[in-house]
């Protein structure tokens, strides 16, 4: 099996480590990632090899750290079809937010309703390939989805620990497919703690967002070579990406990075990359806007369950990202929230959770302030299904009968303003 991976490497001191189940350096305690062979990828990879790929994430395989899978003699994926999900284009939006080139990157069509199947592929197919016989993990949910889905598929028992006040779609989605589900009553930072000190109590277990969170967040860079590739091997000019943990914020820019570095586009892209936060848990919104590189953990207390992570592992990397692009942050209310939703469902036939919103909730409050210009190519990613949040819409924009009548005719027309001419005789 080849493989491009040359180890992994401290961010802070850039220390090397080999290419095992590590993620904190020894020295610093600074977080590991995955080192590549650029120039051996560049003369390997083509984006007409890409394009005979599979439709799912594992197309990029030679820019993910798990070898040659589906090659010949390589070790298949563990894999439920994640990836390659649509890039709709949104003119109906875009006019609203008097935007000109607008594109909606939809998740949602994920297997398991969520841009967490892209991160889980990757992770349990490295999981599997160090020898790790339990997949598990801490979750605000899309990630429990993910986790018992795949685990399931690939055989392997799982694992999951949830917060107690969790949607009741979330928790179904996670139980049906038969792994352990365990409600700790507290918040996911508490629930985060606690799988840390499991890890080192049950070697055997891969906590894809701990012990082999390195690999784990590889995956979200495939968001960035669909984007690019999706947009006929172009980058655009802007993305909006919502945040929780800032780990997919920043592989979504270190994506288009490396779609330079080996050639698949014609130059470095320069993207500019913009956050996106609830009011009730933004502590990375709240250092950008107020200028400051210290993170300061808060206590979630918003709709947006699946942001809703008060102290984020990568959101100093996120920050420096969105400075460094010249992106910008921006936090919403939770009735912000409510409201774009409904927004992104009346204009374009997406139906977004409440992460979703939050997304384009910051996307009407960027493009308000003129942070999003009109002559932008923009891409806004929605992360996760409408069903998994229905709780959070309840009594709210309209979810409900427009009325209700007796079964006739007259009952109908009295109830609607819709007319009609009279059938040709």
């Amino acid at each position: 099996m080849v493989d491009f991976v040359t180890g992994l490497r401290c961010r802070e001191c850039e220390r090397p480590f080999p290419a095992e189940a590590l993620h904190v350096c020894d020295y610093c305690f600074g977080p590991l990632e995955v080192a590549y062979d650029y120039e051996r990828i560049a003369a390997t990879v083509s984006r007409a090899r890409i394009e005979a790929g599979p439709r799912t994430v594992w197309r990029y395989r030679d820019l993910l750290p798990v070898g040659h899978v589906l090659d010949d003699g390589g070790e298949a994926p563990v894999d439920l079809g994640a990836g390659f999900t649509p890039l709709v284009r949104a003119d109906r939006l875009a006019a609203e937010l008097g935007l000109g080139e607008l594109w909606i990157k939809d998740d949602t069509a994920n297997p398991t309703g969520s841009f967490k199947d892209r991160v889980v592929s990757v992770a349990l197919t490295k999981a599997r390939q160090l020898g790790f016989k339990v997949a598990a993990c801490a979750s605000t949910g899309n990630l429990a989805n993910s986790v018992a889905a795949h685990a399931a598929r690939a055989g392997l028992d799982s694992v999951v620990l949830i917060p107690h006040d969790l949607e009741a779609a979330k928790i179904t989605m996670t139980s049906v497919y038969g792994g352990t589900v365990i409600a700790v009553e507290g918040t996911y930072d508490e629930v985060n703690r606690l799988c840390a000190e499991l890890t080192s109590e049950r070697p055997s277990w891969a906590f894809v967002n701990v012990n082999v969170r390195t690999y784990y967040a590889e995956g979200s860079k495939t968001l960035a070579f669909e984007i690019a590739e999706q947009l006929g091997w172009q980058a655009p000019d802007h993305v909006v990406v919502p945040i929780g943990s800032g780990s997919q914020l920043t592989k979504v820019a270190k994506g288009f990075a490396e779609l330079g570095k080996v050639g698949l586009l014609a130059a470095e892209p320069a993207v500019r990359v913009s956050g996106a936060q609830a009011e009730g848990c933004s502590p990375v919104a709240t250092a950008f806007l107020e200028g400051k590189d210290a993170i300061r953990p808060v206590k979630p207390k918003t709709i947006a369950k699946s942001l809703a992570i008060g102290n984020p592992a990568d959101g100093w990397y996120a920050l420096e990202v969105m400075r460094k692009t010249g992106g910008s942050c921006a936090a919403v209310t939770d009735e912000e929230v409510v409201e774009a939703i409904g927004l992104l469902a009346r204009t374009e036939g997406i139906f977004a959770e409440t992460a979703g919103g939050v997304t384009i909730a910051t996307l009407c409050k960027l493009a308000a302030s003129g942070v999003i210009r009109p002559d932008e190519r923009v891409v806004a990613l929605v992360t996760g299904h409408g069903l998994k949040t229905v709780e959070a819409l309840t009594g709210t924009i309209g979810c409900g009968p427009t009325a209700t009548i007796a079964p006739t005719l007259a009952a109908f027309d009295a109830a609607t303003n819709f007319e009609e001419e009279s059938p040709a005789r």
